[in-house]
């Protein structure tokens, strides 16, 4: 199995999956895509390492010999429109070459449900929402997508995921309170979350799917017509409230105190980069997941706001080593 991005925030999640003892037969291969230099950071010497560049097509030749089935994490997030695409699309097409010239039976992707946009969607299935991306990085990932599920590919898109090594939801909630520290619009809007471990745990589960021989390129996980989306999300949204209730309270931070609409809100950050976050919060992302938890034998684990006090010592340390908070 080959594995793009398994040393980003999801990958470092998943690689641990990939290496545990097989239930059933022998642990099946790993080798792990990386263009960076060998580190702490990389997995454990049982993990075969290739170089190769995503935003460098040519060094991806031969990456797929051998190979069944690949899982592909990676993504360019931030950075300019050409940056996102040399990544996002151009990286993805190239790859899905070198899987179809070795014969790879399976590819899982790692999507995201913000290519629909800004919303509001309330309980939308897959092939629901319009897909209306708002930023080069989504606009670039769907492309990326579209690829893999022109080619038979399974797309996993979450909205919204917690859990050790995120560096974005919590760490930008935690700057919005800050800025604005008031209930917008009463925070009743409804957001689809999904843990790191759970969402690795899904993935892991249908990149390690038995494919039939003589599948055609990449094929679907077993279970899943190829060319599939499937929604990654607890089968319970949040509330706003609630979420910034859970945080506020795990991470000793304060509520917020009195309310405000989504235009004052927004009138405080109009230079702030906490204005993408309020946007995201401010309207309902709730998406129908049934057709995944139908499909694997993982389980969404407890409600957010039952799982996420496990998460707040990590989350302690990593928002006072990135200053935005007391440790």
């Amino acid at each position: 199995m080959l594995v793009t991005g398994g040393t980003g925030f999801i990958g470092a999640h998943v690689l641990p999956l990939l290496q545990a003892p097989a239930p059933h037969g022998p642990r099946p291969a790993v080798r792990l895509l990386t263009h960076r230099r060998p580190g702490p950071d990389q997995p454990s010497a049982d993990v075969e390492t290739v170089r190769g560049d995503l935003a460098d097509p040519g060094t991806l030749h031969g990456v797929c010999e051998g190979v069944t089935t690949v899982l592909h994490l990676a993504a360019r997030i931030g950075g300019t429109e050409e940056e996102c695409r040399a990544v996002n699309e151009e990286g993805t097409r190239a790859l899905l070459a070198e899987a179809a010239r070795s014969g790879v039976r399976r590819v899982v992707q790692l999507g995201t449900a913000a290519v629909y946009g800004d919303g509001p969607h309330r309980g939308e299935p897959e092939g629901g929402p319009a897909e209306a991306p708002v930023s080069a990085t989504s606009a670039t990932r769907l492309a990326g997508e579209r690829l893999v599920l022109s080619a038979g590919g399974t797309v996993v898109r979450p909205y919204l995921v917690y859990g050790e090594g995120d560096r974005w939801v919590v760490p930008s909630l935690a700057v919005l309170l800050g800025q604005v520290p008031r209930w917008v619009d009463g925070a009743t809007a409804r957001i689809s979350l999904i843990s790191a471990p759970v969402l690795a745990a899904v993935l892991a589960e249908l990149a390690l799917k038995s494919g039939e021989p003589g599948e055609p390129l990449p094929g679907g996980a077993s279970g899943v017509p190829p060319g599939r989306v499937l929604h990654a999300a607890h089968p319970e949204p949040v509330t706003v409230r609630d979420l910034v209730t859970a945080v506020c309270r795990a991470l000793s931070l304060p509520l917020p105190d009195g309310d405000v609409s989504l235009s004052e809100a927004r009138a405080r950050l109009t230079a702030s980069a906490a204005r993408r976050p309020l946007e995201l919060l401010a309207h309902d992302h709730w998406y129908d997941s049934s057709r995944l938890w139908s499909t694997v034998t993982t389980r969404p684990g407890p409600a957010f706001t039952t799982d996420f006090p496990a998460c707040a010592p990590w989350y302690r340390k990593a928002l006072a080593d990135a200053g935005i908070a007391p440790p």
